[in-house]
């Protein structure tokens, strides 16, 4: 299941790339649209914008906006920034992959199912993008 803290960044970014065209969005409006509490939203905005995702402006006029247009943004980077690995066992992650102390990989059976997870859910969530998510 997707964490509190990636549900809200994915309904910021969709909220975002629905007032795109208005400019820069204030937190709180995010936040109050969103019913995301304040202080978790900052954090998770300071996080995107840290990894170049947005950017902001201060002053009047000023709030969060897109560092790279909606449309470029890859489900499965929002995701991997805000949760962490996508693959449900670290022994079948891409990057950020942990062998398993018990288990022989070669023939472990619910180690190739969840291989097959992992690839067809990041064919999903390496092809839509933040553009996808509005209505």
């Amino acid at each position: 299941m997707l964490s509190k803290k990636t549900q809200y960044a994915f309904k910021a970014l969709t909220f975002m790339a629905e007032k795109k065209k208005d400019g820069p969005v204030l937190i709180a409006e995010i936040a109050s649209k969103k019913k995301i509490p304040l202080k978790f939203l900052e954090n998770i905005l300071l996080e995107l914008k840290k990894a170049g995702i947005l950017d902001s402006k201060k002053g009047k006029g000023g709030g969060y906006f897109f560092n790279i247009e909606p449309h470029k943004i890859p489900l499965a980077k929002v995701m991997r920034l805000i949760e962490g690995p996508i693959a449900l066992l670290p022994c079948v992650s891409l990057n950020f992959y942990e062998k398993c102390a018990d288990c022989n990989e070669k023939r472990c059976g619910l180690n190739r199912v969840m291989i097959e997870v992992r690839d067809n859910t990041l064919k999903v969530l390496e092809n839509k993008t933040v553009a996808d998510l509005v209505g």
